[in-house]
């Protein structure tokens, strides 16, 4: 995994491959996803939406994280 150093002016660059590979040219549009831990950094397309749904999915379902975290708190209580 290639590590890259965010400027003074918080910028950075993306290796030149990764660009190629993804077909990414200057001006291309990209998403920036606050992942918590993360970021996804997402070349932008016509349907940018579409693009990013699923890309929690290996996560589980959110409602039943939260649901089992409140069963949790009321078995403590």
């Amino acid at each position: 995994m290639p590590s890259v150093r965010v400027s003074t002016k918080g910028q950075i660059v993306l290796p030149a491959e990764m660009r190629h590979r993804l077909g990414m040219e200057p001006g291309t549009m990209v998403e920036v996803v606050d992942a918590g831990s993360h970021l996804v950094i997402v070349p932008r397309t016509e349907d940018a939406i579409r693009e990013l749904q699923g890309i929690f999915a290996a996560a589980g379902s959110l409602t039943e994280a939260l649901l089992l975290e409140r069963r949790i708190d009321r078995a403590r209580e």
